[in-house]
């Protein structure tokens, strides 16, 4: 009787204070609250990233333990059963459930209300087994007494791959993992809450008091520029080439060309972000931001506007082409053997003739080294060798080196898009630029974005930059009209009727990522309608194509023209109705050449 004593007075007098903090401490659990994460739509509106109820599936650990449970091995037989519902691993199930210091551990995050039904019904059948076998004098043993659920949500891409390389993902952890789920993590996440509450046996008890609770601030809307239906257009085209042509991938990226905003930028092949487990690594990403490839002939647009802004030659200038040009180390020759071609300089871009851009750019200063130091000034203004603007995570600058460090062949082969590099971003843009009067408009993904106070904020004005003189680009946008209005241009397949259509083809010679060297080529078109008062920009690429033809005119043309011509009747841009300017593209030989 003196031990009892003395041991009650131990527990209720002298050691009472650390006895109740050890039942305080025992008694409450703290349960984070997370944040419902914002919605991305396109410019309209409309869901591409949501958040939906979910379940993040709870237990008690203690709830496991031999003397809680009345069983010898609870963790490894409640592992067993959730093991297949939860597409868990048993063993790791179980090795979370054995931490009985611990009255709380996540086994599954974001899981849909149908999985814990599922275990809801399970655990109820269990607990009923459980009662039935007390009433006989037995153990009673419910292994699944412990498992448990706090609300949450879970990340839905409502047009499945629609848009993936742009929104990109949401990984294991409620975090974004690429896109603009990963760009603009911080916004959309919003800040998780927290709710400390009293707990007996697992469950909440609503009437012991001392409940604290921090709630949580959900996530910031975002909208972006995209339009859902010119992405689908997209989308479709360029997937169905890449499928037809046996490419590697290829992308298409839709701009307005007065405010810079990407309407649609498309990648295939895709992925869906609804089921990362399953998808293609090397589809992953935004290809048409991440990868670095050499442009081709699409890039001469920016060398004929240098010419043209250096009046070193006028789009009638004579230019004689011979069938191979030698320069410096090299023999430079055309797509097709031809014999001398005597073109105009609007010629040289209409059938696309390396040989004749070599020889006007060449015309840029009075010694070569002069002439690579005005064309770099114009290619780096143009954004070449820059981030595109859109600080979209994984873009590559792609590559420029300085002029001074050009090989003897990078001073004849980057004229005409060889020898640098650039992302789909990039090449779209130099478009945009000569379509806007000669003014780039640095390209934006985000209108803006809506707190949870429901207040709408517009995302900065993108940066404005004068490239070249508005005479240039109005003459250049002439006289890539030549490229797909005159039967003798390389860009034909690329007409809408009724619309004037400004146009340029690129094929270039591949560099494997792999193997570090050439090996097949890069097929390309870019341009934009109507050509005399222009409003959408379109660039087509597909990299590595095996079947059928590689000429960018070809493949890409079409995809550009089906693109282009969704794009002008979804925002309903009429025909200009003026008639196209019709600039020569050859002259006889005889002709007085124009100064």
């Amino acid at each position: 009787m003196l031990a009892f004593v003395v041991r009650l007075l131990q527990v209720q007098a002298v050691d009472a204070d650390t006895y109740a903090a050890k039942a305080e401490k025992h008694r409450y659990l703290k349960v984070e609250l997370a944040a419902e994460r914002g919605e991305i739509t396109d410019r309209a509106g409309i869901a591409l990233a949501s958040s939906v109820d979910a379940y993040d599936i709870t237990a008690d650990p203690k709830l496991f333990t031999p003397a809680e449970s009345k069983s010898p091995n609870a963790p490894e037989q409640a592992a067993a059963l959730l093991a297949p519902i939860l597409d868990a691993d048993a063993g790791v199930l179980a090795g979370k459930l054995k931490t009985p210091k611990s009255r709380y551990t996540v086994l599954a995050r974001r899981q849909t209300p149908q999985v814990w039904n599922q275990i809801k019904d399970l655990r109820k059948v269990f607990a009923e087994k459980a009662r039935a076998d007390r009433a006989k004098g037995g153990p009673g043993v419910n292994v699944l007494a412990g498992v448990l659920q706090e609300p949450s949500s879970k990340r839905v891409y409502p047009n499945g791959d629609l848009a993936a390389g742009i929104l990109g993902y949401v990984n294991a952890d409620g975090r974004g993992g690429g896109g603009i789920e990963s760009m603009l993590d911080k916004e959309l996440a919003g800040k998780d809450g927290e709710i400390t509450y009293a707990q007996s046996g697992g469950r909440r008890v609503p009437t012991a008091g001392g409940t604290r609770e921090t709630p949580a601030v959900p996530g910031s809307d975002i909208e972006l520029t995209i339009d859902r239906d010119i992405q689908w257009a997209a989308q479709r085209a360029i997937s169905e080439q890449v499928t037809k042509s046996k490419a590697d991938r290829g992308y298409v990226i839709v701009q307005d060309t007065r405010t810079g905003e990407v309407l649609a930028m498309a990648n295939a092949p895709g992925f869906d972000p609804n089921d990362i487990s399953r998808a293609d690594l090397t589809a992953l990403g935004n290809a048409a931001l991440q990868d670095a490839f050499e442009p081709g002939s699409t890039a001469k647009v920016m060398s004929m506007a240098a010419v043209l802004e250096e009046k070193a030659a006028t789009p009638g200038t004579h230019v004689v082409v011979p069938n191979r040009l030698h320069r410096g180390d090299r023999l430079f020759k055309d797509d097709i053997d031809h014999p001398t071609w005597y073109l105009t300089l609007n010629g040289v871009l209409a059938k696309s003739s390396n040989i004749g851009t070599i020889l006007a750019t060449g015309q840029l200063g009075a010694t070569q080294p002069q002439a690579n130091k005005v064309l770099h000034s114009y290619l780096r203004k143009f954004g070449i060798g820059s981030p595109s603007g859109l600080g979209y995570p994984g873009e590559t600058p792609g590559i420029l080196a300085a002029p001074g460090k050009w090989s003897t062949s990078q001073q004849y082969t980057i004229p005409f898009g060889q020898g640098l590099s650039i992302n789909a971003m990039q090449a779209a843009s130099v478009y945009q630029t000569i379509a806007n009067g000669g003014v780039r408009v640095e390209p934006t993904l985000v209108r803006g974005s809506k707190g949870s106070d429901g207040r709408f904020t517009p995302a900065p004005a993108p940066r404005k930059t004068r490239v070249v003189s508005e005479e240039t680009a109005r003459t250049v946008a002439t006289m890539l009209e030549s490229v797909v209005g005159n039967e003798e241009g390389t860009g034909t397949k690329a007409r809408i009727p009724g619309y004037r259509v400004a146009g340029k083809t690129g094929t270039a010679n591949r560099v494997d990522p792999e193997l570090g060297r050439y090996r097949g080529y890069t097929a390309s078109f870019a341009g934009f309608a109507p050509s005399d008062k222009p409003r959408i920009a379109v660039y087509c690429a597909i990299q590595n194509p095996t079947k059928g033809s590689y000429f960018g005119g070809q493949i890409c043309g079409p995809v550009y023209q089906k693109v282009m011509e969704f794009a002008l009747k979804t925002l309903q841009v009429p025909p200009t109705g003026n008639a196209p300017a019709r600039m020569p593209v050859t002259f006889s030989p005889g002709d007085r050449p124009d100064a």
